[in-house]
């Protein structure tokens, strides 16, 4: 397959930076290592996260300007629309995936799979814009008859990806419930609020159970090493947030790493699950993976900004949760440099409510929150960058998919609950 913009994204940051944010040159060490990184196998730390997160954007950046670049603008599509049929789809067979022997066991593993609390299906949209994104042209008969049979094939393969997805997601908000020992998910009670933690953590098990049945199926080592990857990577970061030392608590390499691990690695590896089954290059596998990354890191920003500025009805559970929980993330890393003060009173915990108070008043008076924002559309344009750097395509399903991604940068670091 050729690349008519260049070999990937590399040279793309090479030649004029992200979205013109600095010049790069070949030798500078900030030069994103996307490819290079992907060739030497699955990387240990976030790629770039020191370098990207040290710098700020400027306050007139705006994502839908830096995403969009031809002069009449396009209009904005509504990503989850142009799926809105699979979603509903998947839905159904979801439900039918978690059905158990034990009626209590199968009531706990379908709470979260039930009509009305299934949540905004964020990864599953991800996945089938991924999946028509990478659509490729056929060689079929003149009749079509066996392109089409391939096509439907490779696209019921990829549908099986976003519902292992969604499994996995479910049982790790499932057990972070009972970590937690949280009362509420998705603005109504958390399953082990309602039937007990014990109960709680054998629906978890039931649905990563049900995940590696569908990824068996699929007979791909490389997805299946992939996807098992995930959840290793969902334990490593729980442990990580479990286990920090002082130092490590205050560090943002260490949050942004955990923060990969915890929500990123998800969807960036499932993203490129979707390109290896579609039989794609390896440079577009890595393209597809940046993206869902880039898309994760600017989720969980925006995540951790709203669990200081949204109220409980809005985010579907307790505000300030975080913090209260002794969790320190991006906005008071970020005000912990304006206020060395403030690492004593991190250091202290957070038991007592007045270092929450204390804590919450540095980081009023800082930019914290701001800084954290900026961070995340930082990624969201790294996200853009990758589906922009994909090769080129006629297909306006292939396009309209394309801007849809584009599109889902702009929610995510635009949204409020």
């Amino acid at each position: 397959m050729s690349f008519p913009r260049g070999l990937c994204a590399v040279s793309r940051f090479a030649r004029r930076g992200v979205h013109g944010y600095g010049r790069l040159r070949s030798s500078d060490h900030r030069l994103p290592t996307l490819i290079q990184t992907h060739f030497a196998g699955s990387p240990k730390t976030v790629l770039g996260c020191k370098d990207i997160y040290s710098c700020c954007l400027p306050s007139s950046f705006s994502i839908r300007h830096q995403i969009h670049h031809q002069t009449v603008v396009e209009e904005q599509l509504d990503p989850f629309s142009l799926v809105a049929d699979e979603l509903s789809l998947l839905a159904n067979r979801l439900r039918a995936m978690v059905i158990a022997e034990v009626p209590k066991l199968a009531s706990a593993a379908e709470y979260f799979f039930r009509m009305g609390v299934e949540g905004k299906r964020f990864r599953p949209t991800v996945l089938l814009l991924m999946a028509s994104a990478l659509h490729l042209p056929l060689p079929v008969p003149t009749d079509g008859s066996l392109g089409d049979a391939v096509s439907s094939e490779l696209r019921t393969r990829q549908q099986c990806i976003a519902e292992i997805t969604e499994m996995i997601h479910v049982a790790s908000l499932l057990h972070d419930d009972v970590l937690d020992d949280a009362d509420t998910r998705r603005g109504i009670p958390s399953l082990n609020d309602i039937m007990g933690n014990k109960l709680a953590v054998l629906a978890g098990d039931f649905l990563l159970s049900r995940a590696c049945v569908a990824l068996a199926s699929l007979k791909n080592t490389e997805v299946v090493s992939l996807l098992a990857t995930v959840v290793e990577h969902l334990v490593t970061g729980e442990t990580m947030q479990m286990t920090t030392s002082s130092d490590q608590r205050c560090s943002m390499e260490h949050y942004m790493q955990k923060t990969y691990y915890k929500t990123a690695s998800l969807i960036s590896n499932s993203c490129k699950a979707i390109a290896i089954l579609a039989g794609q290059t390896t440079e577009v596998a890595v393209l597809a993976y940046e993206y869902g990354r880039n898309l994760g890191l600017a989720f969980q920003l925006i995540d951790d900004v709203l669990d200081f500025t949204g109220t409980s009805a809005s985010l579907g559970k307790g505000s300030l949760s975080d913090i209260r929980h002794g969790i320190v993330t991006a906005p008071i890393l970020f005000a912990m440099e304006e206020f060395p003060q403030l690492r004593t009173v991190v250091d202290r915990g957070f038991d007592d409510p007045a270092n929450v108070d204390l804590a919450l008043e540095y980081l009023g008076r800082s930019r914290g929150i701001q800084r954290a924002r900026e961070l995340a559309k930082k990624h969201a344009a790294l996200a853009a960058t990758a589906i922009d750097s994909l090769p080129e395509s006629d297909d306006e399903d292939v396009r309209k998919s394309r801007r849809a991604l584009i599109d889902l940068t702009h929610i995510v670091i635009t949204r409020n609950k």
